[in-house]
């Protein structure tokens, strides 16, 4: 019996692969500008480190580097989906076409075999290798099975890359045979396997193809193909390379352009911030940058508009409350004489008369102080107040500012002074502190009020406690700002509402700094802390 291969159909497969509000006065009584050379000093300094530039911290990851990255990430994306897209294409074409060849050349040198049934092993040999030579595109493997039969073209009787799955499918139970093929890999190399049954025509020709149960298959290996698909990989992946380091030149010039305006704002607003509100940015262009621009100076311009005239208000305000406490001085001289006069004479006038003259003499003394107070804050404003330092005993001052005012009743005051602590002080502020800070614990809070003096790293530490309910943490933020209350519906009160305002600008010129807290025991706390 002579067996043929009708060329039918063939179906491929890819197989598997491998702080209530304190505030109070201060007893000031210098008329005079001080002129000391140390204040003059703190002041250059204090200048010098207004004027000094801030340092930038470094941002590893700015906007230049992230604007940078990105555009480098979408040249990436771009150069790999381009690179992935194109070998995956380049390659099912290089395969397919290879593919297609192998298994209509071995489909044609299969039918063109004249097998007799049964089938002779050597016969068959013969023709197995004779198929083997003249493979296309390459020699193949051949091998051939019938029943428990097993002959090939090579030493070897069957082939492990010949999977069972493509047997099956060779073996099927289809109406019309089909030759079959499969993509394997083995130990790393890519195979072809492909299968085809041998049929006869049992009745005629027009008849359909019966099998025979002799199958033929050929083995390729697609080493070539595989190493034409590598050497596609790496063209791409070396041509990507020199894409993105291309795209970095673009990048860097984008960059730059985003980053220019934004440079030059942030150099506009730290400029601004320094007191120059006459800076201005070149705004040019019309995108949205321009407009940020556009922006920035329109509203540098309304700041230093309203800057100019809150400052020119501020002025006159200051003027004003200067001209007012000198020209006050002298009709106030006049009646602090003429009102000790009256207290002295109260007693031999009757009683309602002996109570307005006592009345306008605390009132005139009232009045005095709140003179004296604004003419001090005004010293202040003008930047003319000096320090007269010199080394004291900072204990013996703290005593003397006590006994000056009366307040050594250990009911009213108590005391807790380091001894033997020299510091470098104006004496006279110095006094101005204490006193407003204990003055003001006396009418607002409750006695007895501590005066405690310690050293503290370099430091001189004054601390006065009251006994009172302490500061509403409200009011807290608010007790050093000049005629403050706590009470707004209060329009009157024993102080000028500047006595801690005072106590801050004293406390400053020393380089010091003073704090308000509430005591966890009870009553309000003030700390001052000056340099040794």
């Amino acid at each position: 019996m002579k067996a043929c291969v009708t060329p039918d159909e063939d179906t491929g497969r890819d197989g598997p692969g491998g702080h209530g509000g304190h505030s109070g006065h201060g007893h000031s009584h210098d008329r005079d500008q001080d002129h000391g050379a140390t204040g003059r000093g703190r002041r250059k300094r204090a200048a010098r480190r207004e004027g000094r530039s801030p340092r930038l911290r470094p941002h590893p990851f700015g906007l230049r580097t992230r604007l940078v990255l990105a555009f480098l990430l979408v040249a990436a994306v771009g150069c790999g989906t381009t690179a992935a897209l194109t070998y995956r294409a380049a390659r099912n074409a290089i395969l397919e076409q290879t593919q297609d060849t192998a298994v209509s050349a071995f489909r044609e040198q299969v039918a063109a075999i004249g097998v007799t049934l049964p089938v002779e092993p050597d016969m068959l040999r013969d023709t197995l290798m004779l198929v083997a030579r003249q493979g296309k595109p390459r020699a193949w493997r051949v091998y051939a099975e019938y029943g428990t039969l097993r002959v090939s073209s090579t030493d070897r009787p069957t082939s492990s890359v010949i999977t069972p799955e493509l047997r099956a499918r060779a073996a099927g139970d289809e109406a019309v045979p089909h030759g079959s093929f499969q993509r394997v890999v083995k130990n790393g190399t890519p195979y072809l396997t492909i299968a085809v049954p041998a049929v006869f025509l049992a009745h005629s020709p027009d008849g359909p193809p019966q099998r025979t149960g002799l199958v033929f298959y050929a083995v390729m290996e697609l080493d070539e193909e595989e190493a034409n698909v590598e050497a596609m990989v790496t063209a791409a992946r070396d041509g990507a390379l020199p894409a993105l380091a291309v795209a970095l030149i673009p990048a860097l010039i984008a960059a730059r352009g985003v980053l220019r305006p934004v440079r030059e704002l942030r150099h506009a607003a730290r400029s601004m911030g320094r007191g120059r509100l006459d800076t201005r940015i070149h705004a040019t262009g019309s995108d949205e940058l321009a407009d940020l621009a556009r922006t920035f100076n329109e509203s540098a311009a309304e700041l230093e508009r309203s800057v100019a005239e809150l400052r020119d208000a501020e002025a006159r305000a200051r003027r004003f409350a200067s001209d007012v406490s000198h020209e006050l001085r002298t009709p106030l001289a006049g009646m602090l004489a003429v009102t000790e006069v009256l207290d002295e004479d109260a007693g031999g006038l009757d009683s309602d008369t002996a109570r307005a003259v006592r009345l306008i003499s605390a009132e005139t003394g009232k009045l005095a102080v709140l003179v004296e107070d604004l003419m001090e804050i005004s010293r202040f404003d003008a930047r003319a107040a000096e320090l007269h330092t010199d080394e004291v005993d900072a204990a013996d001052c703290v005593r003397k500012t006590l006994q000056h005012r009366y307040w050594t009743d250990p009911a009213q005051v108590v005391t807790d002074l380091g001894e033997g602590i020299r510091a470098r002080l104006d004496p006279r502020r110095f006094d101005v502190v204490v006193a407003n800070l204990v003055g003001n614990a006396l009418r607002h809070g409750a006695a007895p009020v501590t005066v405690r003096l310690w050293a503290e790293e370099e430091q001189l530490v004054t601390e006065v406690a009251d006994r009172g309910p302490g500061i509403h943490p409200d009011v807290l933020p608010h007790v050093f700002d000049r005629f403050y209350k706590a009470d707004q519906a209060r329009t009157r009160s024993a102080g000028s509402g500047l006595g801690l305002a005072i106590t801050l600008e004293n406390v400053r010129l020393h380089g010091g700094t003073v704090t308000a807290a509430n005591s966890p025991e009870g009553g309000a706390v003030f700390t001052v802390r000056m340099p040794l």
